[in-house]
């Protein structure tokens, strides 16, 4: 166990910001949680809650005291736009003694994530994890109504990540040396199919969940009635249908970091069962 450090986690509320949080919290660290609606955080009561909003980076003064590690997001602001405001971000957090940096990759390129590549005051490393295994909670209004899922490009495979391990592999690098200046691809510890998915998940219910495929042309009238923008449209297309071979191959990141295994889809399934009840 290393000393214990305090962590200012941004994006604390989002899928993996929590997991970063809880991650640090069970190796014995402080966490300093940043959000911009405290009343809605929801964290346990050693958590240090403070109000922010990194659009506005000359109000992060005070949450950057004393803290040895901090953990970015690229998008902030209510319409989750790419932040330019990485180099004074950056500024504040060398002049507070900021020691480590984790950023979590957004997908390519954006001006914050360049911004901490192109960091020398700090250790950084890039979070790049691949699908998330939180993204099948998608599919559990399909499958409490009718006992189904509707997907197209069912024999697409992932090497889908639990967001658990994700936080896990930020906690490591925020409270340990040996990280500076590492991309970190984030997987699972298996390849899975759609249709691996969902038996997997059937076996998780207790019941049958039945795997419909639908055609591109039955997806993308799918994705539009639920008000899906054209350019996530576009995307979805293009991971589904011709998923990069980085998002299908395992890493072995997970354990590489933290010492333990990945943790599998059943266990995700095992934890978020009720969900799909």
């Amino acid at each position: 166990m290393t000393e214990t450090q305090k962590i200012l986690v941004t994006g604390a509320t989002g899928t993996v910001g929590r997991r970063v949080v809880a991650e640090l919290l069970a190796r014995g660290h402080q966490v300093r949680a940043l959000t911009r609606d405290p009343a809605k955080a929801a964290f346990p009561d050693e958590v240090e809650i403070v109000e922010g909003d990194l659009t506005e980076p000359d109000g992060l003064a005070p949450a950057l005291e004393g803290v040895s590690g901090l953990h970015l997001i690229t998008f902030g602001g209510a319409a989750f736009a790419p932040l330019p405001t990485g180099p004074r971000i950056l500024e504040l957090a060398r002049a507070a003694g900021v020691r480590r940096v984790t950023v979590l990759h957004g997908g390519g390129p954006t001006p914050l994530e360049d911004a901490v590549r192109a960091e020398d005051g700090v250790d950084w490393t890039v979070l790049m994890p691949v699908e998330f295994m939180a993204n099948a909670l998608e599919w559990a209004d399909g499958i409490t109504a009718a006992g189904e899922v509707r997907e197209p490009f069912v024999s697409r495979l992932s090497a889908m990540v639990h967001e658990g391990d994700i936080g896990a592999v930020a906690a490591v690098a925020l409270t340990e040396g040996g990280h500076a200046g590492q991309e970190y691809v984030i997987t699972g510890p298996e390849v899975l199919t759609v249709g691996d998915k969902v038996r997997i998940l059937s076996a998780a219910v207790g019941r049958e969940i039945a795997l419909v495929e639908l055609t591109e042309e039955e997806a993308v009238a799918q994705w539009r009635a639920a008000h899906l923008p054209q350019d996530v449209i576009d995307f979805l297309l293009q991971a589904y249908g011709n998923t990069p071979e980085v998002g299908r191959t395992v890493s072995g990141t997970v354990e590489k970091v933290t010492g333990r295994p990945a943790r599998t889809f059943a266990q995700w399934a095992a934890e978020h069962a009720g969900a799909f009840r």
